[in-house]
């Protein structure tokens, strides 16, 4: 069975937070943004890492910016669904980390990718314990890519766990795919996939 396509999403995941400054009054899930936006920037434009052979360099510095603000164990839990109810919680753990390092390998390998393109946050929207912060990517042709990203307070701490592009949720998408592997296979197969795709 060969592997469901990609989002759109994910070619532009490794752009999440490039952004020009963000409002003076902005809120805390835009800040998050604003602060991690500086030190990707950094990293992207740091010319001692373009090399390829820094590529894992450069890489491991991303992850170490992005990892604390994006929430895998809510996105796996929400793509998974129904399915998620299913499984122990040693198999969760498990998903998580296979989906996680899915993730992962499919931003890294569009590091490269990067040529520039910039991202202007718009407005945000904070509901109690949820909040949505409009935002487009600006291509160097002036090409515009439309962004929400969703974020959700945890223990105080708030973290994105979807974003949508072209109306096309990083969520809904992987659920849809998942459950077809799933239904048409088994879980097992999907585990599978997810670490041949990451490997």
């Amino acid at each position: 069975m060969k592997f469901p396509a990609q989002p759109k999403f994910t070619v532009l995941l490794a752009l999440l937070f490039l952004s020009k400054p963000a409002p003076a009054h902005a809120g805390e899930p835009l800040e998050l943004l604003k602060s991690a936006a500086e030190r990707v920037i950094a990293v992207l434009k740091d010319p001692r890492l373009k090399a390829a052979e820094q590529k894992n360099q450069r890489v491991e510095q991303l992850k170490a910016i992005i990892t604390p603000i994006f929430d895998y164990e809510e996105v796996a839990r929400r793509t998974l669904a129904a399915h998620w109810r299913k499984r122990s919680a040693a198999e969760q753990e498990e998903f998580i980390t296979l989906f996680r390092a899915f993730l992962e390998k499919i931003y890294s390998d569009r590091i490269g990718l990067y040529e520039g393109e910039r991202v202007v946050f718009g407005r945000e929207n904070v509901e109690q314990e949820y909040a949505e912060v409009e935002s487009k990517v600006i291509s160097l042709k002036n090409e515009e890519s439309r962004m929400l990203y969703r974020l959700k307070r945890s223990d105080g701490k708030w973290k994105v766990y979807d974003a949508v592009v072209a109306d096309i949720s990083i969520v809904n998408n992987y659920r849809s795919q998942f459950d077809r592997v799933i239904t048409k296979s088994s879980f097992e197969e999907l585990k599978r996939m997810l670490r041949e795709k990451a490997g």
